[in-house]
């Protein structure tokens, strides 16, 4: 009992503090690199440590090409559209709490696809919970949306199609995952996923003329930081959360993914949560608790 607690709380807790860096990372690294660039490094890299890791390890290859085809599948849905957009966007000038409330409705996107294409059922805590996540999230970021508005004016087209293009591939991704991704091998078939995206990406760049990276000390510490922490700990957590949650449970997780941000950017940049936000990261936090709950068994009927 105590250790499925643990794994039940502490595993979820852990990947939303670790998701939660990587706009931290993104905020470190991208004044000195362009969007593409970045990510194909980090990839790159994350491919190749992760096959050291399956050899070291000798953990199996995927079994048959059409494990290899899913693993690709998901890799350029997850890292080349989900990251590539949400880095596009924010390089075209979206505000980061902007693109964060778009990719932060992947969950109630999920949740309502999950019912159709993977037959799971929403509770009605889930429902409910789903739409705390999305108030609380709108709480903890709408000072600073009100003040982007305010400063920058007219939000651009082409960011917030490319912030559309991550919240679509990101829940694609996870639905795909759940249905298709259970028996490929989690540390070969994470590498392929790298590698499928690394490609795509590379190819991205070389059409939009992105080149541009700076080695600066910064840069390479929110590159090593991203690829070991991110694309290493956080993703491989996210597949083995998808192996034994639903998607709409797990992809609820993200709700708390903006305000864990917001108190990281308190400690580490002094930025100050407005007191709307601190509401807004108790109500996110509630709306979680609700969909991830798991539902209680029947008492047994006496004879």
């Amino acid at each position: 009992m105590g250790s499925s607690l643990l794994v039940r709380v502490g595993g979820p807790a852990l990947f939303v503090l670790l998701w939660s860096t990587g706009f931290v990372g993104a905020k470190y690294g991208l004044p000195y690199a362009d969007p593409l660039p970045f990510l194909v490094l980090r990839l790159a890299l994350a491919t190749t440590l992760l096959a050291l890791l399956a050899l070291v390890t000798r953990s199996p290859l995927p079994s048959s090409r059409e494990q290899y085809g899913r693993a690709s599948v998901v890799g350029v849905l997850l890292h080349a559209g989900y990251l590539g957009g949400v880095f596009t966007g924010i390089g075209l000038g979206v505000p980061a709490g902007v693109a964060a409330v778009i990719t932060s409705l992947q969950p109630v996107l999920t949740a309502v696809l999950a019912v159709r294409v993977l037959g799971e059922r929403l509770r009605g805590a889930q429902t409910a919970g789903l739409l705390l996540g999305v108030v609380g999230v709108v709480l903890v970021l709408a000072p600073g949306l009100r003040a982007s508005a305010g400063s920058a004016g007219a939000l651009p087209v082409g960011g917030l199609l490319a912030c559309l293009v991550a919240l679509a591939s990101g829940t694609a991704a996870t639905l795909y995952q759940k249905r298709h991704g259970g028996e490929v091998p989690l540390l070969s078939g994470t590498a392929v996923q790298y590698a499928a995206a690394t490609v795509v990406l590379l190819l991205a760049a070389a059409v939009t003329g992105q080149h541009s990276v700076q080695w600066t000390h910064e840069f390479v510490l929110a590159l090593g930081w991203l690829v070991v922490v991110l694309s290493l700990g956080a993703v491989l957590l996210l597949l083995v959360l998808l192996r034994h949650g639903s998607a709409a449970g797990v992809s609820s997780l993200l709700y708390l993914v903006p305000p864990a941000t917001a108190l990281e950017a308190l400690v580490l940049f002094d930025e100050r949560l407005a007191a709307v936000s601190v509401v807004g990261v108790v109500v996110a936090a509630l709306g979680v608790a609700l969909v991830v709950r798991p539902a209680r068994r029947p008492l047994p009927v006496a004879a």
